[in-house]
This record gives C-alpha cells, structure tokens and sequence, in this order.
C-alpha cells in the first residue's frame, strides 16, 4: 500500500510518543511527490538529502538523560523520503526510552530509516563532549540577493531563468546564492525559509533572473526534496549548464533541518564541499 501525503500526521493534532516506535515514520514514495513536476522524468544525477537533529535524545541504562545532535544522509536513490512530522515523532518516541550507548541507538536510526526510506540511510551521532567540532560556515561564491530588480511573480517559473547577454562557454566554475527562498508545506501550508545554492559550468547564468527565479517559489507548495529537484531540471532545461550542483538549507523547524542536494558529478558537487558535510551549518540554521 503507498501512503498518500493526505494521509500523514501534518496539520493534525497528534499524542506525542514516549516509547520507542519505529512505526510512527511515514514514507511517501519520491516518485509521486514528482508527478506532474519538472522533476516527473528524473536526469541522471547523484545527490541526497542531509537532515541534521538537534533535539535527538534518550535514557542510559541508569535512567540519566543523555542529549545529541544528529546527521542523517539519505541517498537521492532512496524509493522514499520520509514525512517530517513523523520524523520528529519518531525520534522523541527515543525520549523515555532506555538505550546501552549512543551506537545502540544509532544502529536503530540505521536500521529503521533504511527500512522506511527503500535504501541505506548514513547516520552519525555527536554527544555534548564532540559539539565542538560542528561548524558555522559561509557560503561560497556570489549572493543576488542585493540586485535590484523588479518582482510580481510568486509561483516557479522556469521562463524567468536567462543566461548572460553573449555569454560563451566556461570550464570556470561559477556559484551563486540567495537567502531568499521560501516555499511553503504541501498539506499545512506552513512557511519553509532557506538559503538556495548552485555551482555550474558552462555559460554564465544571469544572476538578476536567477534572484527573481529564487523569489518566484515564495507560494509554492512542495517538500523540500522536491523543489530542489525542480530547481535542478529547469536551471539544466533553460540554461543548459555542462555541470550542475544545486542545494538548499532550510532552517530548522521542530529541531529538525533538511539540506537536499542534486548535482551531476561529482566535481562539481565538491565546489560545494563544506556545505555538504555532515553537522556543519549556516548561521539561521
């Protein structure tokens, strides 16, 4: 049976769990968040989705409290993503729960999302003792977001997306941000904030039609996942990139940040390397 998104915890008042329960995370099948998207016939590319947990916790054996934070890679592979509410249902269900150790309970994670998700699921866990190797990081490359440019387009529009008058073809990487992207849940319409990053070769991509292109998901309806797949297929459809890289960092919501990526090589994703790493972070993050 394939559970429909209508179907989740999302926008319902929900108990929440004081027990382990691996049966309260709630996959939806990738392919039909794509239906009807840009994203509906997928390219080749590599990628996954980051998520980090800042609320994660369970008991000892003792009864003592034991506090982390968590990084969570699920490959672009993976048949499913999973629902984010039953996520954060799902890890405080560890909260009244007594583990071992800290790799007890990261072999759960393992185990559970993998199952959940149709593929492996890399997970890392950090103790209060190890906080102090996670990192703020700056975004490499150019911000748009002080361009001025004229606005009345609020629903994605890959037409807006242009490259440069006469640009010619570059092997130059090249990387353009905005802190300017918002799109909203697909059930409870509630606001996700993010940073939007690409790296590509090829001819320049106007940054001024980039910036308004970034601002036209300000009403849009989508899982992360998904407009970052959207934003991939059109930038590769209207600007024809010879190599590609896009991700975004949502800020946290409920302890929980979603950092998706799709690029296609390799290379090119590694112009993007600290951003890409497990437990780093930007500041609104």
């Amino acid at each position: 049976m394939t559970n429909k998104v209508t179907d989740s915890n999302l926008g319902q008042t929900t108990q929440y769990p004081d027990q382990y329960d691996p049966s309260l995370l709630f996959p939806i099948a990738r392919a039909e968040t794509r239906q009807g998207s840009p994203a509906e016939n997928t390219p080749t590319w590599i990628g996954g989705d980051i998520w980090t947990a800042f609320e994660a916790s369970w008991l000892d054996s003792k009864g003592k409290p034991i506090v982390a934070i968590a990084s969570f890679e699920f490959p672009q592979s993976n048949t499913h993503l999973i629902e984010s509410k039953s996520f954060k249902l799902y890890l405080n269900s560890f909260n009244q729960s007594k583990f071992n150790s800290a790799k007890e309970v990261a072999a759960l994670f393992e185990q559970d999302l993998s199952k959940a998700s149709g593929g492996t699921v890399k997970v890392e866990i950090k103790l209060n003792h190890e906080w102090n190797s996670c990192r703020l990081v700056n975004i490499p490359g150019s911000s748009v977001d002080e361009l001025e440019v004229e606005i009345d387009c609020y629903e994605p529009n890959s037409a807006l997306l242009q490259l440069k008058d006469g640009a010619e073809e570059s092997e130059q990487i090249n990387i353009l941000y905005s802190n300017l992207l918002k799109s909203n849940c697909p059930v409870t319409n509630q606001p996700d904030w993010g940073t939007v990053v690409i790296a590509y070769k090829g001819k320049s991509i106007d940054p001024s039609a980039f910036l308004k292109y970034i601002v036209s998901y300000r009403l849009h309806n989508g899982f992360h996942e998904l407009c970052v797949e959207e934003m991939y297929c059109d930038l590769l459809k209207q600007c024809a990139p010879k190599e590609l890289v896009v991700m975004a960092r949502y800020t946290r919501r409920g302890g929980l940040d979603i950092n998706p990526w799709r690029a296609s090589s390799k290379e090119i994703a590694n112009s993007l390397h600290d951003l890409l790493t497990p437990f780093n972070r930007l500041a609104r993050q």
